[in-house]
């Protein structure tokens, strides 16, 4: 893919329309994320974890009726997570968005949710406090966000440390613009034995997750034991990972296409997280496009579900990069583990 660079802010907001917005309780030790645009967008997904949670995901299938949606929303809580997306659709409804149907408008907002009620947060809730943070993540929404411990990260763990909200974005050589944004709550490890090396650091771009370069070594069949299973107790890891995200461009592309960039997303996944698609994830990308106009051809199509896959890769590896530590950590951090604190 010669002749790519990264996009301005390296993060999806490159994507023109495109904002996020971050809430979180440190408290809790947990937060949500919320993708809107000026105007709804085309938006489809793709599930390849064996445990997901979603809400509306159903109606992005490319039969479906809903041809647009106003918002996506990651967060943690697990199920009570998933009334973050409530939250959203009453701020979107104050400001007189969604789907119109007679006198009402109905905005349509799916959404995600990554597991991280056992991290050392306080979890005593009286009232689900995620539909609050919905409507305040929706409220902070700007170009620049921030990444690692924030918003739907802030409690996330991956296997070896702490993982967390990533974003990257790459502008190809005819001016599109791809971009990811991903929660990394994953079983798997995304560095190889050691704690220094990302699987993905082939397709890093300068240093943007430390510049570590590949791994020398060779041969890593035989993982680390995960330091997120045994600081969670292994009974109670079943259906405790899961890593979501958002892939998207500015190219116009059919719902269709939407789901396919999707499907080739997760290969992006896979090259950064291993193991990646278990049983006991709940992996799923979001396929997102904002453009207008015909829609692409098979060869630009190609290009742009290629980008996406890097991006996800790259973006990945920044959300554990990025994570900082906290009061009542369970696992440490990247940054703590290679001395960068």
């Amino acid at each position: 893919m010669g002749g790519v660079s990264k996009g301005k802010r390296n993060l999806i907001t490159d994507i023109a329309g495109l904002m996020v917005g971050n809430a979180q309780d440190d408290a809790i030790k947990t937060g949500t994320t919320v993708l809107v645009a000026d105007k709804p967008f085309t938006a489809s997904v793709h599930v390849m974890g064996g445990a997901p949670g979603t809400k509306e995901t159903d109606l992005l299938a490319p039969d479906k009726t809903v041809a647009q949606v106003d918002a996506l929303v990651l967060s943690g809580g697990s199920a009570f997570g998933l009334d973050a997306c409530s939250g959203v659709m009453d701020g979107l409804r104050a400001m007189g968005r969604g789907f119109a149907i007679g006198d009402m408008r109905i905005p349509i907002v799916p959404g995600a949710i990554v597991f991280d009620l056992i991290n050392g947060g306080n979890k005593d809730w009286d009232e689900n406090p995620y539909r609050a943070l919905g409507r305040q993540a929706l409220e902070n929404v700007q170009a620049d966000f921030a990444t690692g411990t924030a918003g739907a990260g802030t409690g996330a763990m991956a296997a070896m440390q702490k993982g967390g909200l990533g974003s990257a974005s790459l502008t190809l050589p005819d001016g599109t613009t791809v971009g990811a944004l991903v929660v990394v709550n994953a079983l798997g490890s995304v560095t190889t034995p050691g704690d220094t090396h990302f699987w993905a650091a082939p397709f890093e771009l300068g240093a943007e997750f430390g510049g570590k370069g590949p791994d020398p070594t060779a041969g890593h069949v035989n993982l680390q034991a995960s330091r997120k299973e045994q600081a969670m107790m292994q009974q109670a890891t079943a259906g405790a990972n899961t890593t979501i995200a958002i892939v998207a461009t500015d190219a116009p592309l059919s719902k269709t296409q939407c789901h396919r960039l999707a499907v080739t997303a997760h290969d992006g996944m896979a090259r950064a997280i291993v193991p990646s698609h278990t049983p006991l994830d709940g992996d799923l990308v979001f396929g997102v496009a904002t453009g207008e106009g015909s829609f692409v051809d098979q060869t630009r199509f190609r290009d742009v579900a290629a980008a996406g896959a890097v991006c996800l890769s790259r973006a990945i590896a920044r959300g554990v990069y990025d994570a900082t530590a906290a009061q009542d950590d369970i696992i440490p951090t990247y940054r703590s583990l290679n001395g960068l604190d």
